[in-house]
């Protein structure tokens, strides 16, 4: 035996905003019927959605709520309106006298009775000379009344929310994409980060010290350590003499090999100190080093050595 299903606030909301399927219509009508706290909270939930149709910015609803709310108007039995006709109270009249209001008022008595076809009349129970009273003419429900409100302030409030969603949608993509961007640049610095950290580290790291020969303290001196493997290098310099305007130093790579050239490895001009770095500069892979050396070369650095080499060390 399927256990029957449990009616909550938020199926007496979809109820009231005629959103629910006919078999879950039929479930919270019968529902209501039974009980009266239910049909109390049913109307405190109208009065809100008609208070949010009153407070609510008037804006286009959007097409397919729109299209609903015609479709449920089509399937609403209409009624057809019918014009009272006035019956004017019976007087003799006088001899003499022109033809007047009561004539009119008969007249359009005529043609309010000839409005009324046999259809309508069999349908109304009418005779030939019967004429509907204020009583008898039909009259729009309560729910019917309620029922307006309600499809226009579900309408709005549907367009208001789509709206609000549209722009927090927009705002969290937004703030997605900055920190996306963050991250990546984390990530970037964190990977040269380790980087720096490997080849400070690596214990088959090629480490050189790098002086100027016959001059006294405090001399010009560089340190090196290079990964060949990696091809990461990593050059710290103090006791740098200043340039000229236009100049800048230059490291040198000198390949072991025989019959290589040396290869330029970073330009760098020293602090106010003398101190000067090179980190990380592109170097390829796997190039096996015989020694370092360092350079003064024009702005912009060069393809080969200018002679004299300032530091040098293997």
């Amino acid at each position: 035996m399927s256990e029957e299903r449990r009616i909550t606030s938020e199926d007496l909301a979809l109820f009231a905003m005629q959103l629910l399927s006919e078999k879950e219509t039929a479930e919270v009508a019968a529902y209501l019927r039974e009980s009266a706290e239910a049909r109390k909270e049913l109307a405190e939930i109208q009065g809100d959605l008609a208070t949010y149709a009153l407070t609510a910015d008037m804006q286009a609803p959007p097409p397919q709520t729109r299209d609903r709310l015609m479709r449920q108007v089509a399937r609403e039995k209409k009624a057809i309106p019918i014009d009272r006709p006035v019956v004017p109270e019976a007087r003799a009249a006088e001899p003499g006298a022109a033809v007047g209001t009561g004539s009119m008022v008969a007249d359009t008595t005529a043609r309010g009775d000839e409005a009324l076809n046999e259809g309508q009349r069999s349908v109304l129970g009418l005779g030939s000379g019967d004429y509907l009273s204020e009583n008898d003419q039909p009259k729009r429900g309560v729910a019917g009344r309620v029922l307006s409100w309600v499809g226009w302030a579900v309408a709005a409030g549907l367009a208001v929310a789509t709206g609000d969603l549209y722009h927090v949608r927009e705002t969290l993509r937004g703030t997605l994409a900055a920190q996306a961007s963050q991250i990546d640049h984390l990530t970037a610095d964190e990977a040269a980060a380790r980087q720096v950290l490997d080849t400070m580290t690596d214990t088959s790291a090629m480490r050189v010290t790098l002086t100027t020969k016959g001059q006294t303290a405090p001399l010009p001196t560089g340190r090196a350590t290079y990964v060949a493997s990696k091809g990461t290098l990593i050059f710290l310099a103090s006791n740098l003499a200043p340039l000229q305007p236009a100049k800048t130093y230059e490291l040198w790579l000198i390949p072991a090999g025989e019959g290589q050239n040396p290869i330029p490895a970073g330009t760098f001009r020293p602090d106010q100190h003398g101190n000067a770095s090179v980190i990380m500069p592109p170097l390829p892979k796997g190039i096996e080093a015989k020694a370092f050396g360092v350079t003064v070369e024009d702005e912009g650095g060069s393809l080969t050595p200018t002679q004299p080499i300032i530091l040098a060390g293997e």
